[in-house]
């Protein structure tokens, strides 16, 4: 591959995204170059185009992306698996192992995390500690596009089960985008017995219909907290789901639950934000209050298995498909449109 040149999508600054030609990486022991046959494009990464994003874990410029799925085309020495034309795809992070995170099994929290950017362009090198922990094949029946879903759904997933998401519960989701909609396909898998999905947009309400939710409600018209008890028997749910990163909301999801509930705030609000929290319900009430950040390598190999399975069936979320030429107009069409959940790139 020496020398060859690829389409990649660099990301210079807030809303500043060129594709460029850029240099075909080439894999060094232990490494996995893939070429990218979808990548799909995410809320974080809309976050990052119209506001930027946390310094350790983005450095501009870069190339641009992380949910991708492709095929390996150079395997590095040293390397067994995979071989070359595998399907294959690759966590956006690796932990270390060894740190005192790691150690008390928080792999989401490594302190050597690294990170990996640059799913839209045509090749992305795997790097080796990546391919080690967090790289898994693709089954012959899933589409490429499906397994770039992976990610996301693994972050979901690692939520849920931290929130201790039970058989019977009633589960309030805040915002209906795409992670929201990751959640209700989850916790409809978990038994639960009603799904309540709150969010400011009709269309995306609709969608969330669609995809199983019991009961919707519309922010912007009807009283959430109201609305909520109304449909609880008084109570509220048993467990919010914050899923949208915005102060406002995070102190909604504390409101909508019932004494002895649990609170996910999924959603990252920009570094510095506080919120309100009530100390009589949190105390009297007993109130659980929880965050989640990322995943962990076991988590990206469930999430697999369940697309592939089709237990949670993603297909449905890719709602249009767009050239890697014109990834700046994808990024323009999310930012605006209310019926686009997700845009599958494909280079």
């Amino acid at each position: 591959m020496s020398n060859e040149r690829m389409k990649a999508a660099m990301l210079y600054g807030v809303t500043d995204l060129r594709v460029e030609e850029a240099e075909v990486p080439k894999a060094g022991a232990g490494e996995v170059l893939v070429r990218v046959k979808a990548a799909t494009t995410c809320g974080t990464d809309l976050k990052i185009f119209q506001r930027g994003y946390i310094e350790n874990v983005i450095k501009l410029p870069t190339i641009f992306g992380h949910e991708w799925a492709g095929e390996a085309v150079q395997v590095g020495e040293g390397l067994e698996w995979p071989e070359e034309g595998t399907r294959v795809r690759a966590g956006n992070s690796a932990p270390c192992l060894h740190c005192t995170m790691c150690q008390k099994g928080k792999y989401n929290l490594c302190e050597n995390m690294i990170w990996l950017w640059g799913a839209y362009a045509e090749y992305v090198k795997v790097p080796a500690r990546m391919v080690l922990v967090n790289m898994q094949e693709i089954p012959q029946d899933v589409s490429y596009e499906e397994a770039a879903i992976t990610e996301p759904l693994a972050c979901v997933l690692h939520g849920v089960e931290e929130a201790a998401v039970r058989l019977g519960d009633t589960v309030a989701i805040i915002g209906a985008g795409p992670i929201g909609l990751l959640h209700l396909l989850t916790v409809k898998k978990m038994g639960v017995e009603k799904t309540i999905m709150i969010d400011l947009v009709d269309e995306r309400l609709e969608f969330a219909k669609k995809l199983g939710a019991d009961e919707t409600i519309n922010g912007r018209r009807e009283n959430v907290i109201q609305r909520v008890r109304d449909l609880t028997s008084g109570y509220g749910a048993d467990v919010a789901i914050e899923a949208i990163g915005v102060p406002a909301t995070w102190e909604q999801a504390m409101k909508v639950v019932k004494k002895g509930g649990t609170v996910l705030e999924f959603g990252g609000c920009p570094p510095g934000t506080e919120v309100k929290v009530n100390a009589e319900q949190l105390h009297y009430g007993e109130l659980t209050v929880l965050g989640t950040f990322h995943t962990t390598p076991l988590h990206f190999r469930k999430a697999l298995n369940l697309i592939a399975s089709r237990t949670i069936d993603v297909r449905p979320l890719i709602t249009r498909r767009m050239r890697l030429e014109d990834i700046k107009e994808a990024f323009q069409i999310l930012s605006t449109s209310k019926s686009e959940i997700k845009i599958g790139i494909i280079p």
